[in-house]
């Protein structure tokens, strides 16, 4: 019972949780990363530069999944998470758009090498740990099919 009074004496009062999608090395003080964490007073440049380093293994402008916790304290934590399925599958594809009218209209065609590379990526992710690699490549095949992507053994 003392253990959990001591914990949550250690525990920061959270202010707001920010979910922001920001290119890959491109986090500035402008829009959309000023106004989120200024309204919270959050100091914008440790943000940025701690973001761009975090994220300078990637491509420039590969759009990066960030959830940031910000303390009544001023002070923040963020996770950078790994691009959207539906950014790898238009890159493996090679299309700017999936399919307006999916299931009628294909938009473009993926192997299944190209799927389980998806699918090993997002696992390693922090949601899709403790999810098995078959589960999570049938979710990337459900997204590319959701896009009027079509997923086939081998490219002819």
């Amino acid at each position: 019972m003392a253990a959990a009074a001591a914990k949550d004496l250690l525990r920061k009062p959270i202010a707001a949780t920010i979910r922001l999608t920001v290119p890959a090395g491109a986090a500035r003080p402008a829009p959309p990363v000023g106004p989120a964490l200024g309204q919270y007073r959050l100091n914008l440049m440790t943000f940025c530069k701690d973001f761009n380093a975090r994220t300078q293994k990637y491509k420039p402008d590969t759009p990066m999944s960030v959830k940031i916790t910000a303390y009544k304290d001023n002070t923040f934590d963020f996770v950078v998470k790994s691009p959207p399925v539906s950014w790898y599958l238009k890159k493996a594809a090679g299309i700017e758009l999936g399919s307006g009218r999916a299931g009628l209209v294909t938009a473009g065609t993926v192997t299944l090498k190209h799927v389980y590379e998806i699918g090993k990526v997002k696992g390693e992710d922090g949601g899709g740990k403790g999810v098995g690699l078959e589960s999570l490549c049938r979710s990337v095949i459900g997204t590319a099919r959701s896009m009027g992507i079509r997923v086939v053994k081998e490219l002819d």
